[in-house]
């Protein structure tokens, strides 16, 4: 394994990205930034994973016209507004939200992405952003990545970024990455706006096998409520600026790459797990002894999105009898006789497990130790299966009063 180290900096870690963030007033009571740029000093390799919602949203749109030649040198976003079930007005918005800062930055607005967050169906009133390009393009730095990252969250209540250092063919590279998303969140992406950078040299069409191969087995095991979005982004831009031999086939360079990769794109989807609307705990569901890595997944994605389940852990109930439900509709084979259960989580600094289940029955257990474990911000309902030696692992929260407050008037 490669030894991969996570550093400050977010997405301007990497060699020659700059970032800012400005208010541009898109919402009346917003009070911090709620437009943000990336730009890159070159031209980037590129690849781009969307939203699989039939409704797409116009920055979506555009932005996979754009990213569809493996070529992108920034990225404009917003929050506040969508931009999505707006018709034509709304395509003619998206265009020259990426104009008004690729012209003055000397590229085109073919090279640059373009994303919005917020209510759908409301225009979207561009001429605030044009207006505040001058000072979001002249504000880009290393350090304006604190501005941006707050620019990108709705109901988000932390910011989400990271960064890692590692080597490739005996050069040191950096990825960074920014992210939002905290409801409307659901498998095969949710209401996830993630932007990813690196200066490392890969070809377009290695990032896009990278990106997708690592999306499977972390943003698309995240789920905080069902809902998959309309604005789904997650765009990943290379520029090379590291020097290394470019990655154009899957050799030992492309496994150091991924492993990056997986290791922060694993820690973005657990951020948004844990920031789930209304959510005091993140839970996670790792099934260990499938036949596959596609089945152990399966399940436990299905567990983590189990209203019943994210219910209990709420209660801090160790009401087993709902992950074997969650399981068994789930449409993937495993054998529940064969099928034991454990929850664990770090109680007064000690990993403490407490087994409920047994070979797909009731074992007698301590249920105040088992509140005390359901009770911390991080639980793992711990499936141990005896079907195969696949694992898989998917992230979610609880299910509290809280999410419907923040949801029932989310428009108004």
């Amino acid at each position: 394994m490669a030894e991969i180290k996570f550093i400050d900096g977010g997405v301007t870690a990497a060699e020659g990205f700059k970032a800012n963030g400005v208010l541009s007033q898109i919402k009346a009571s917003r009070k911090t930034p709620d437009t943000a740029l990336i730009f890159s000093e070159k031209m980037c390799n590129a690849a781009g994973v969307f939203t699989q919602n039939r409704v797409q949203a116009e920055s979506v749109k555009l932005s996979k016209k754009n990213i569809a030649n493996g070529k992108i040198q920034g990225v404009i976003v917003n929050s506040g507004n969508a931009n999505c079930c707006t018709g034509k007005q709304g395509a003619a918005v998206a265009y020259r939200m990426a104009k008004c800062v690729a012209e003055p930055l000397g590229v085109s607005p073919d090279d640059f992405i373009v994303g919005s967050t917020g209510v759908i169906g409301a225009q979207l009133p561009v001429e605030k952003i044009e207006g505040k390009a001058g000072e979001l393009i002249a504000g880009l730095s290393k350090e304006n990545h604190e501005l941006a990252r707050i620019a990108i969250m709705t109901t988000d209540t932390k910011y989400k970024e990271c960064a890692v250092e590692f080597v490739v063919g005996g050069k040191t590279v950096h990825m960074g990455t920014m992210c939002k998303g905290s409801g409307m969140i659901h498998i095969n992406m949710g209401t996830m706006l993630s932007f990813i950078t690196t200066d490392c040299a890969i070809s377009a069409e290695m990032l896009n096998k990278a990106l997708r191969e690592s999306v499977a087995g972390t943003y698309n095991c995240v789920s905080v409520d069902g809902d998959t979005s309309t604005n789904d982004t997650l765009v990943i831009m290379a520029n090379g600026m590291a020097g290394n031999t470019e990655i154009v086939s899957e050799n030992e360079d492309y496994n150091t790459f991924l492993e990056a990769l997986n290791k922060l794109n694993t820690e973005m989807a657990k951020k948004i797990a844990a920031d789930g609307e209304g959510a005091s705990r993140m839970v996670e569901c790792v099934v260990n002894g499938a036949k596959s890595v596609e089945i152990a997944r399966g399940l436990a994605k299905e567990v983590i999105r189990s209203n019943l389940v994210k219910a209990a852990m709420f209660g801090q109930d160790a009401n087993y009898g709902r992950i074997f439900c969650a399981m068994g509709y789930s449409g993937y084979e495993f054998n529940p006789e064969g099928t034991s259960i454990f929850y664990e989580s770090v109680v007064g600094g000690k990993l403490t497990t407490i087994q409920v289940s047994d070979h797909g029955t009731t074992v007698d257990f301590d249920e105040e130790l088992a509140k005390k474990v359901l009770t911390e911000k991080e639980v793992t309902i711990r499936c141990e299966l005896e079907d195969g030696n696949a694992t898989g692992k998917a992230w979610g929260c609880d299910l509290t009063y809280d999410y419907v407050k923040i949801n029932g008037d989310y428009r108004t």
